[in-house]
């Protein structure tokens, strides 16, 4: 892949997978028709399978983890091999992926109209478009500069690493742009490993997801009364001022 098109820079894309064999090569091989795609980097986070193999055969720069350490793990191994400053992140069981979709994911971080973006699945599958909808941050298909992600300590996060980004964002003032995803969506985990592996690999998803919030809210709950002292001490200062 060489030429970024009609962009100055390119773009890394980053594909954390854990044994998704059967998909992942779908998903390279759409990311190798668009020009400004520099490189595809696929991190295997401790697959069992040959989703190593097939990445590899299909065009893809492969990390290997000897251990499951987690999406958010294996996405912040990618990032940081990555060559290009702009990353885009894309989950290995995506169906329905084209080039345009790339394209538009890419192209407002490229042109430097926001700082990232999260991409977000319509006309697809009604169970994974109303999970969207419902929760539009556990998107796993974004694009973001390569600085920004570095700095949300992601590495110690598994399947909440997309709240973590999100809830970053928001603190920190990011330009954030939703980007509508048409005819596209995911194979569900109860698809991949039968109903019940499937199952339990969901609530461990939501697992860590709720264990994410649960530590939010926890701070939040520390932090509030240093924060109600400050604020008095500061009323007392300024009703004790000398005239």
């Amino acid at each position: 892949m060489t030429g970024t098109g009609i962009y100055k820079q390119g773009v890394s894309a980053v594909i954390p997978a854990y044994n998704e064999a059967a998909t992942v090569g779908q998903v390279i091989d759409v990311l190798r028709q668009v020009p400004a795609i520099i490189e595809i980097i696929v991190v295997s986070d401790g697959s069992e399978d040959t989703t190593a193999a097939v990445a590899r055969r299909h065009g893809a720069r492969v990390i290997e983890l000897a251990v499951n350490a987690g999406k958010g793990a294996a996405m912040v191994t990618g990032a940081r091999r990555a060559r290009e400053e702009v990353l885009l992140f894309l989950d290995a069981d995506l169906a329905g992926l084209t080039p345009a979709h790339v394209h538009d994911l890419i192209a407002p971080v490229l042109a430097d109209t926001t700082d990232m973006t999260v991409g977000i699945f319509s006309q697809g599958r009604s169970l994974t478009d109303l999970a969207q909808v419902v929760a539009p941050h556990l998107s796993g298909q974004r694009a973001i500069r390569k600085k920004l992600f570095l700095t949300t300590g992601a590495e110690k996060s598994r399947f909440e690493v997309e709240v973590l980004i999100n809830s970053e964002a928001r603190a920190r003032g990011w330009r954030v742009q939703r980007i509508p995803l048409a005819n596209m969506t995911h194979i569900m985990k109860e698809e991949k490993r039968g109903l019940y592996r499937g199952v339990l690999s969901r609530l461990g998803m939501y697992k860590d997801i709720a264990g994410f919030f649960l530590r939010l809210t926890r701070k939040k709950l520390k932090t509030r009364p240093v924060a109600i002292f400050l604020l008095l001490l500061l009323n007392a200062a300024v009703l004790n001022r000398p005239e």
